[in-house]
């Protein structure tokens, strides 16, 4: 859950985004050409996340420059992110932002709309003209996790530990987390992982296929930018057209599928041959 509105168009571009402000949140964000680099920056919390944290995640999105083409999401010190910070447990929870407490209080819409606002942090990650990649090291417990999950791609080290804590605390994940679980490890190891809340370590995410890399710490920011050239070395509305198919291929029979890279097809060739 979120406190403010967030933008829903992409569009504007990095000063919309005040980096002041993402400061006082403990948030990071910087923009280079067709790379835009998102740093959860609070290592002495191990990357704890608020109602803020996730309105501010919201934003970016929302004022993401049109040129980016790779978005990388990762965490400052010794942990990708542990998860919910715990003062928002408490009555009096995160100063100005508010607690669990204050959020059980609101009914209806109002509290439908503070969801939505939340789960906007994390959705737009998925949009087809972007690849997302989170660069996870440490701890990635329950929001840090689906923070995770959001992400196309998962870069990891070899002392990660996930967790999908929201359970064992009296919680469903709410952050979008879910669906990308199941459809990464299928519905049986999702059910032991989330209502166990056991923690999955390197060896284990990247058999059952959490990860795509499993490296040493000091290697992540290489492979980070390794998988970025990559990604970049091939056409940008290709590999949106693509993405498109893809995120759509679950849902669609054979020959809906068909049809629908017969329609991106019709609109490439056009593009580079018309």
């Amino acid at each position: 859950m979120a406190g403010a509105a967030a933008p829903q168009q992409r569009g504007g571009n990095a000063e919309d985004v005040s980096a002041e402000a993402l400061a006082e949140i403990g948030l990071r964000y910087e923009v280079d050409g067709e790379i835009a680099t998102i740093t959860l920056n609070r290592p002495d919390k191990r990357n704890a996340q608020t109602f803020a944290t996730w309105s501010a995640l919201a934003d970016i999105g929302g004022n993401l420059p049109e040129q980016i083409r790779v978005v990388v999401v990762k965490g400052e010190g010794p942990s990708f992110s542990a998860g919910i910070d715990l003062r928002m447990f408490t009555p009096e929870g995160v100063p100005g932002q508010g607690s669990f407490s204050s959020a059980a209080a609101l009914e209806g819409p109002a509290f439908e709309e503070r969801l939505r606002q939340a789960q906007q942090g994390f959705l737009w990650l998925r949009r087809p003209e972007i690849v997302s990649i989170a660069a996870v090291q440490g701890h990635a417990i329950g929001a840090g996790f689906q923070l995770a999950l959001a992400c196309d791609l998962r870069i990891i080290t070899n002392d990660v530990k996930f967790c999908m804590k929201e359970p064992a605390l009296g919680l469903v994940p709410d952050l979008t987390g879910t669906k990308p679980l199941v459809e990464l490890v299928g519905l049986a190891k999702a059910i032991d992982l989330c209502l166990t809340a056991r923690t999955v370590e390197a060896d284990e995410a990247m058999r059952i296929g959490l990860a795509e890399k499993v490296v040493a710490r000091s290697d992540l920011a290489k492979a980070v930018q390794d998988k970025i050239a990559e990604l970049l070395s091939t056409n940008r509305d290709a590999a949106a057209a693509t993405k498109r198919l893809l995120q759509g291929a679950r849902g669609r029979t054979l020959e809906e599928q068909s049809a629908a890279e017969g329609a991106e097809q019709a609109k490439r060739l056009r593009a580079l041959f018309g």
